[in-house]
């Protein structure tokens, strides 16, 4: 079958006339021809004539995000069909998908962080960001990774543990029969077993053994016990490689070895799937993303600094307020934003449920006993007095040494320990065990400067703000632009994608106060009761 047509297609000679003056594409071109692209144009070594440069391209696929394209083949289509596009290309012809995909891998991946920065420089300048409060949160977002691709770092510890058995029979074995001496201390590592398999090709020359294979033939006991080695060092080398991949997370994905297996809000089975995912965080002031970073952790609490470190490395303004929810409270957090003079507005993780009746009688927690500051002890319902036995240290996952100190009393027949002590899991009979507070002094005092803050007029406000504009941002990102699942794998990658995205994100913000006259606004106000 043949197609015809006998309309002629007419393109004007001037593509600009026919976008419209307050098109959001006219905002992207503006942008992205203020920023200093030397970072990216430096990834480089030539540009070709009559292709399309590196400002081009990063206009392209940041104004494809704004429209909810994210696949490099998409983008190539757009860029041959759509009358916004070709104005951004000013007359160049489109590149192709392994252009487009090469660009945002290899050539933005080496430098997005340089490019949000930029972006938040132009919006400092423009007065519609405050760079003075920044609200924080995070969000799970799927892997493109396979879903049935996991590697578990407890499975594999277990197997390895298993196999370190086997191993150490099967050389013990090898000594008794070939006459060497490979163990020492019944310890038997991946360098031991290499050395044996060695020494057993070595008695193997010197008889003069051919090896055979195949159906029919009979294999040597030298042979097998050969064959057994290179099994095992196979395996164990299969073990060490997936526990140096794993580093400290608990799983990680086949097909995307930076991907995490983490429970994620959607559940299409309702069974609390676990899926491999990245933990994205967002740096929000005045509804503006002013930072992005990708992270491994299913929590938030170890990303907080991390995240702050590289906010303060690019960005050329520091910000005075932190504000984040609960599930950022730690004392390492609290005491890094204080050596950072800057001030902590983080929810306590018992904020909600310290407003419970059942909190507020429960007699065994410390923040329901009077507390003598003089003295150094507590008082607890029944009277008893829980004095300052000793201060120790302890460190957390992360490395961080924490200052504990420990109060006890003695609870000989008191009739309420039953309902004071908790934990059914000591093997110490009831009757014999006796209250113990564990106290951290710094984070006590940090939590209660916090929550005084937070409750403040001030912190009511930012409170309300964070809830508003940070996590609107995420519903946005994910409703309205379709970054539910990301399209390319490794850590590098998945972070480029989201600070096209969040690129995007800012122009679409701007576009949308600028068309309702709402610029300049940083803080929403609270509402006054009648």
């Amino acid at each position: 079958m043949t197609y015809r047509s006998i309309k002629q297609l007419r393109l004007p000679l001037e593509l600009e006339f026919n976008v419209s003056a307050d098109d959001p594409v006219r905002l992207v071109d503006t942008f992205v021809e203020e920023m200093d692209l030397s970072d990216l144009y430096s990834t480089y070594s030539r540009i070709r004539k009559n292709q399309a440069t590196p400002a081009q391209l990063l206009k392209i696929v940041i104004y494809a995000a704004m429209n909810n394209i994210h696949s490099s083949r998409s983008i190539e289509i757009a860029c041959k069909r759509d009358i916004n596009f070709m104005f951004l290309l000013e007359g160049i012809p489109a590149p192709d998908h392994a252009t487009i995909a090469r660009f945002i891998s290899v050539h933005l991946g080496a430098c997005p962080r340089k490019i949000m920065a930029e972006m938040d420089k132009i919006l400092y300048h423009l007065g519609e960001i405050s760079a003075r409060d920044i609200f924080i949160d995070g969000t799970k977002i799927e892997s493109v990774a396979n879903k049935y691709t996991f590697v578990w770092k407890h499975a594999v510890t277990k197997n390895l543990a298993k196999l370190s058995e086997k191993v150490l029979n099967h050389v013990k074995e090898c000594e008794v029969a070939y006459g060497l001496q490979i163990v020492h201390n019944n310890q038997v590592s991946l360098h031991t077993l290499k050395r044996m398999r060695k020494k057993l090709y070595k008695i193997k020359l010197e008889a003069g053994i051919s090896f055979v294979h195949g159906i029919g033939k009979r294999k040597t006991d030298l042979q097998k016990s050969i064959e057994l080695t290179e099994q095992y060092i196979s395996k164990l080398q299969e073990y060490v490689s997936k526990l140096h991949k794993c580093g400290s997370r608990n799983s990680y994905s086949k097909t995307d070895e930076d991907a995490t297996f983490m429970r994620m809000k959607e559940d299409a089975m309702l069974n609390g799937q676990l899926k491999p995912a990245y933990n994205l965080q967002h740096g929000v002031d005045s509804e503006y993303i002013v930072w992005a970073e990708i992270f491994h952790n299913p929590t938030d609490t170890n990303t907080l600094i991390p995240f702050l470190d590289s906010m303060a490395k690019h960005l050329r303004f520091p910000y005075r307020n932190i504000v984040a929810d609960a599930g950022y409270e730690s004392e390492e957090n609290y005491r890094f934003i204080e050596l950072n003079n800057q001030v902590a507005y983080i929810k306590p993780n018992n904020y909600e449920i310290s407003k419970t009746r059942k909190y507020k009688k429960d007699i065994g927690r410390r923040e329901n006993m009077s507390y003598n500051a003089k003295s150094d002890c507590y008082t607890c319902h029944n009277g008893r007095v829980l004095t300052k036995q000793y201060v120790q240290s302890r460190k957390t996952k992360a490395g961080y040494n924490r200052e504990i100190t420990v109060y006890s009393g003695d609870c000989t027949g008191c009739q309420f320990k039953s309902a004071c002590i908790k934990g059914n899991n000591c093997k110490m009979p009831m009757e014999e065990r006796n209250k113990v507070l564990n106290v951290s002094k710094y984070m006590e005092r940090q939590r209660e400067e916090c929550l005084a803050r937070l409750t403040s007029p001030f912190g009511t406000k930012l409170r309300m703000n964070r809830s508003i504009q940070v996590e609107g941002s995420f519903a946005n990102i994910k409703a309205d632009m379709g970054l539910r699942r990301y399209s390319y794998r490794g850590k590098a990658n998945v972070l480029t994608e989201s600070i096209i995205v969040a690129l995007a994100y800012n122009i679409l913000r701007l576009d949308h106060r600028v068309k309702r006259r709402r610029t300049g606004l940083h803080l929403y106000e609270l509402n006054k009761a009648a």
